[in-house]
């Protein structure tokens, strides 16, 4: 179950953000969750590059921050505050990955911001 997973991940990121507090860059976040997930035996993938076509021709490349279990995007932030563009940015990774569900995590305050949206292929919906 999606939500099963999507609330592992949390803790996981909690975890991590507990454990560092706010300050680093993103990768160390990212490295940090990479460990968590791995001693939670949750199955994912770093880094992963995604093709971006229009029409039905390649016009781009970008890599993935974690993609976990293959169902679940997670982009990762460490900046003082979320904007729009963070979430247009997820949401344009969904569609490019066919995936469903990403969350945005932003560990760049104290406390750590979660972001949830589901991309259905006809409507957005923030959860």
């Amino acid at each position: 179950m999606d939500d099963d997973l999507s609330g592992r991940v949390i803790a996981c990121a909690f975890e991590v953000s507990n454990t560092l507090g706010a300050g680093f860059f993103e990768k160390i976040y990212e490295k940090a969750l990479c460990v968590e997930l791995d001693r939670q035996g949750i199955r994912f993938q770093c880094q992963k590059p995604v093709v971006v076509e229009y029409k039905n021709c390649l016009v781009g490349e970008y890599i993935t921050d974690i993609i976990v279990e293959d169902r679940l995007l997670l982009e990762l932030e460490a900046v003082s505050s979320l904007c729009s563009e963070y979430e247009a940015q997820l949401l344009n990774y969904l569609k490019a990955t066919e995936l469903s569900l990403g969350l945005l995590l932003n560990f760049g305050k104290p406390k750590l911001g979660i972001k949830r949206m589901v991309w259905n292929h006809n409507e957005t919906k923030n959860i």
